[in-house]
């Protein structure tokens, strides 16, 4: 499916989303203080509209407003809409074809940002510096009852770019508001915002950074995607949309900031500062209970929009922003590596009500005929791809089936799994040693955590290396148990036997 459309601010997202019926204004007053938050998650859990609210408490005579949900399933008749509109597709997209999208897209050359003239930045309307500098000026919310603090980055873009200007770094990580102008950030030292911040401090320097909040839709997606060390994210949504995002060149810092943002937070991460941050609940689903010391972002400006309005994610079990972004872009970079390996792959996708850490990759039927590989060599040749680098993270668990499945209907996954992954674990089960590995998983021990490494398992539930010669078992499925005349009359009658169409 092709790209059909770049929707270029988070206001223009809206109004799309709001033509859909998928888009609940609140004008009652919320207390910004866990109502939201818990307005949020609710919404999350019924596939509701995105609430956007437009009076907090404390903040009416601001006229700010917060948009929870925005990248969540869709309340309308296709679940996937906010994701597939956020990355230029049309609202009735599939899991299947936004993947495709986005894996040909990492085949083009980049395409980079356009500057435009300050004048004509929507995110450069006010200007906080010095003294004036108060994020508690906005209506950020206490998200979770246990929450350490007000976060004001959950589903914003970090910007950063290496020492030497050949990288800039596109990502998302939450930040809590300590004071006035100073945040506390996750930087997990693997990740490419924690690699290029490595960078600065053995030059002995503040790294750069800029915050920016309610951007374009398709800028979380891209920030939470795991393309390779040194590739700039807004580069390759370029190559995505045709054209490039418009960016503007921040206050105090040297970098180009996405021109229609609703917010930008300017400053520097500190060398060896550390203020104490969290709990905070996150994208496995569990609450969080510890605090610990995080690095300290010291802002140096605010620039804002009127009436700014601020994306919101309130992180838990599934099916939340964490999970759709980094499991669609995952996957889509995932399939791209597998097919540069010249592996016979269909497609991959993250289920995600699997909470990010189960992946379905779906195999051409015809696997073992054109490779003449076994299933547990096609499971290290795919292991050998995966489990190297960034896209390593987030797969812990990896099922294998056949492209007779279709991967993003979960009741089909767990068929497969079921009833093809043979128990013994030389056959359905092959394990690997400890790769790259994400710290949050509830199942990981202290060493696994802190050294961002764990152990991998693939689930063998191929066939076709088991029944040769077409003895293959064939899925009893309506398209295939009945004579296609049979299923056409069926098809044709079925409002005649009384059913609903």
């Amino acid at each position: 499916m092709a790209v059909v459309r770049h929707i270029k601010s988070l206001r223009e997202f809206i109004e799309e989303l709001d033509t859909i019926g998928d888009v609940q204004r609140i004008d009652k007053e919320v207390d910004w203080s866990l109502e939201a938050g818990a307005v949020i998650r609710r919404c999350y859990d019924l596939v509701a509209p995105a609430p956007l609210f437009t009076h907090l408490t404390g903040y009416r005579d601001t006229g700010f407003r917060l948009l929870g949900a925005p990248g969540a399933l869709s309340s309308s008749a296709n679940p996937l809409a906010r994701i597939s509109l956020a990355v230029g597709l049309g609202a009735n997209a599939s899991g299947q074809e936004i993947v495709e999208a986005l894996a040909a897209a990492r085949s083009k050359p980049g395409i980079p940002p356009v500057e435009v003239a300050r004048e004509d930045a929507p995110c450069k309307q006010n200007v906080m510096t010095g003294e004036d500098i108060d994020l508690f000026a906005f209506p950020t919310p206490l998200i979770h009852g246990n929450d350490g603090g007000r976060y004001i980055q959950t589903y914003g873009m970090n910007i950063v770019k290496s020492p030497d200007g050949s990288w800039t770094n596109w990502s998302i990580n939450r930040m809590m508001i300590h004071d006035r102008s100073t945040l506390a950030c996750l930087i997990p030292a693997p990740q490419h915002l924690g690699i290029i911040r490595s960078k600065w401090a053995e030059e002995g320097k503040p790294m750069p950074i800029a915050l920016a909040i309610g951007v374009e839709p398709g800028l979380p997606f891209v920030g939470g995607m795991p393309i390779p060390e040194g590739a700039d994210e807004s580069h390759y949504l370029g190559a995505l949309f045709g054209e490039g995002i418009e960016v503007v060149k921040a206050e105090t810092v040297d970098l180009l900031v996405p021109a229609t943002a609703e917010m930008v937070i300017e400053g520097h991460i500190a060398l060896d500062e550390t203020v104490m941050e969290g709990p905070f609940n996150e994208f496995p689903g569990y609450n969080a209970t510890e605090a610990t010391p995080k690095a300290v972002f010291h802002v140096s400006a605010i620039t804002y929009r009127d009436q700014a309005i601020q994306a919101v994610c309130a992180a838990g079990p599934p099916v939340e922003e964490d999970h759709t972004v980094i499991g669609t872009t995952s996957a889509a970079e995932i399939l791209y590596q597998l097919r540069e390996a010249g592996l016979p792959i269909s497609s991959c996708w993250y289920n995600f009500e699997a909470a990010v850490h189960w992946l379905t990759i779906a195999v051409r039927q015809d696997w073992h005929e054109t490779t003449g590989l076994g299933s547990h060599e096609l499971a290290d040749r795919i292991a050998g791809v995966i489990f190297q680098g960034k896209p390593s993270v987030n797969a812990p668990k990896i099922l294998l089936v056949e492209d007779d499945i279709d991967i993003t209907d979960l009741s089909q996954v767990v068929w497969a799994f079921a009833t093809r992954s043979h128990p013994d674990v030389d056959r359905g089960e092959f394990h690997f040693p400890p790769a790259l590995s994400m710290q949050l998983a509830v199942y990981l021990s202290p060493e696994e955590s802190h050294t961002f490494r764990a152990g991998k398992v693939i689930y063998n539930c191929l066939l076709a290396d088991l029944y040769p010669g077409g003895r293959r078992p064939v899925k009893g499925s309506f398209e295939n148990g009945w004579p296609t005349e049979i299923q056409e009359r069926v098809l044709k009658s079925w409002t005649e036997y009384g059913f609903s169409g």
